[in-house]
């Protein structure tokens, strides 16, 4: 069975961030959430292992039923690159924040779980 190439853009793209902001919104104060993303879009884009991200981030893989995921799914086959992923540290809980990118990763992890996958961390 041929394996099918994923496909990355080279850096997020520019609506990742608003998109980063208001979830980490979600655990933080506002003030600290913008400090984050900007400490995002300052760093270098580095890379993880799908599988590795999730067992870090300790969230459930979303399978083929959520839409989201289907979406990813279509442009991963069509050939049409990804934006990389946004993470952050969380070390009071001991696990990686999925800041942005849970359903690409989800759409990733499905076609091999370990896909190397173009992310930030902070």
């Amino acid at each position: 069975m041929k394996k099918t190439k994923i496909r990355w853009h080279d850096k997020p793209q520019k609506r990742d961030y608003p998109a980063a902001q208001s979830f980490l919104t979600l655990t933080r104060e506002p003030r600290a959430a913008k400090a984050l993303v900007s400490r995002l879009r300052a760093a270098s884009v580095t890379e993880f292992a799908a599988k590795d991200i999730f067992r870090a981030s300790e969230l459930p893989l979303l399978g083929a039923g959520d839409r989201h995921v289907e979406r990813y799914r279509g442009q991963i086959q069509s050939g049409e690159p990804l934006s990389p992923i946004l993470l952050c540290r969380d070390a009071a809980l001991g696990k990686v924040i999925i800041a942005d990118g849970y359903h690409r990763l989800c759409a990733v992890y499905s076609f091999e779980e370990d896909a190397v996958v173009p992310c930030k961390i902070i």
